[in-house]
């Protein structure tokens, strides 16, 4: 036979050998893969399960606490948010279990994407060798080498082929990076997201054990007397608004211009909602509550918003910046203000407030990035229920300032502000 159509043979039966051994695997990795997805789908159907679950037991909360403020009812509510937090947990572990196995499935199709790479690299080197070897020899002596023109232009389209296989091989070795680099990156992302997710965990587990201490302490302070449960709501009611007084008086004397032209301008999108699912239980303003209740506000009205948010939702930074600084007035005074709070000083000049909190995630001088996870909503503070109070200032006007109050007999940290400093958070968000 010709030199040349051997050579071209010896590369068919190469690359014929090479195809056998790359095929071998694929079953292998097939059922690996088959059997992954089959576990990553069931796992969605627990965790649909779980969502289901904890969407009943909110709907428990939110009509428990809407009954009438008793103390079997603020004891129904606390075992109510430790049941629902458990199932936080629940959910928060099979999520966990979800993503070591997407992660799992990552590595498998990075793994194979590795060894098609490699296997297309063999091929090529040996399509490059057979076509060194075709090329090697002349148009000349090609030509002698024939017994015919046909059989020359047919070493010569064979040649083309070749080449052609080069092309083909190159475009696709492209791809099968392109495609590795991709499942690289959200193999990352997943990564990320376990990390995230294991914070998360920690994070409910720490609340479930406050809100039992919670639990615990008022059945103790209260003896488990309804009695004694209602001087204490008239004595943190009569003290709150002692202290809301002393905060007007204080305010007050604060002077501030503010220059309008150095605040965003006013338009959704400004702010982030702090809430993934805002519903606005209070408006700024002397909203219908402040209006009834103006002993509460020293008259001045409602400095923000309330948002629902049960014991554990996620309150996420309405834009980036850094904390000013954090705090909790019921260390100093249980039950009268804003209980766990954060203040985050913004570059448009905003500052925003989140109160309530039952766990702070952030501390004084951290850059915080949009959207950032900086605390769980509460029932701190004086409230009539868990939910998110949320301020805007003006971030001149703003001061955190040391309180000596007269009421609670202590110094309480906490954010200052004239009224002109408190702007309306639905002009930003």
């Amino acid at each position: 036979m010709r030199g040349v159509n051997l050579k071209i043979l010896g590369f068919l039966v190469a690359l014929i050998i090479i195809s056998a051994l790359t095929a071998r695997p694929v079953c292998v990795f097939a059922a690996g893969i088959d059997e992954l997805r089959a576990k990553i789908n069931d796992n969605n159907n627990q965790i649909a399960a779980i969502q289901k679950e904890i969407e009943e037991l909110q709907k428990q909360l939110d009509k428990t606490g809407q009954d009438k403020k008793s103390l079997n009812n603020q004891i129904a509510q606390l075992s109510a948010t430790v049941k629902k937090l458990r199932a936080d947990i629940k959910l928060t572990e099979k999520k966990i279990s979800q993503a070591n196995l997407v992660i799992e499935e990552f590595n498998l199709e990075i793994k194979s994407k590795e060894e098609k790479i490699a296997d297309s690299k063999r091929v090529l080197a040996e399509l490059f060798r057979s076509m060194n070897e075709a090329e090697s020899q002349s148009l000349v002596e090609v030509l002698l080498a024939n017994n015919s023109l046909s059989d020359f232009f047919g070493d010569i389209e064979r040649t083309k082929n070749l080449q052609n296989s080069i092309n083909v091989n190159l475009g696709q070795l492209k791809e099968l990076k392109d495609d590795l680099q991709t499942q690289e990156a959200k193999k990352e992302a997943e990564k990320k997201k376990l990390q995230n997710l294991h914070s998360s965990l920690g994070d409910q587990k720490s609340l479930v054990e406050t809100q039992k201490g919670a639990k615990n302490t008022l059945l103790r302070e209260t003896k488990s007397k309804e009695s004694t449960y209602k001087k204490l709501l008239a004595d943190r009611m009569a003290k709150q608004q002692a202290l809301e007084n002393e905060i007007s008086v204080i305010e007050q004397q604060i002077r501030v211009e503010i220059d309008p032209n150095s605040l965003p301008q006013t338009g959704s999108g400004v702010l982030l909602w702090p809430v993934d699912i805002p519903i606005i239980t209070q408006y700024f303003g002397n909203t219908p509550f402040a209006t009834q209740n103006p002993q509460i506000y020293g008259g001045k009205g409602h400095n923000g918003i309330d948002l629902r948010a049960s014991v554990g939702t996620p309150i996420k930074s309405a834009q980036t910046g850094v904390v000013t600084d954090t705090g909790n007035t019921d260390a100093y005074c249980n039950g009268v203000s804003y209980g766990k709070w954060v203040l985050i000083k913004h570059d448009n000049n905003l500052s925003t407030l989140y109160a309530h909190l039952s766990l702070i995630k952030v501390s004084p001088g951290e850059t915080v990035q949009i959207g950032q996870i900086i605390g769980y909503s509460g029932d701190t503070g004086y409230t009539t229920g868990p939910h998110l109070h949320f301020t805007v200032f003006a971030t001149p006007a703003v001061s955190i300032g040391a309180l000596k109050s007269k009421i609670c007999g202590t110094t309480m940290k906490l954010p200052i502000s004239p009224y002109n400093g408190y702007l309306n958070p639905l002009s930003y968000l």
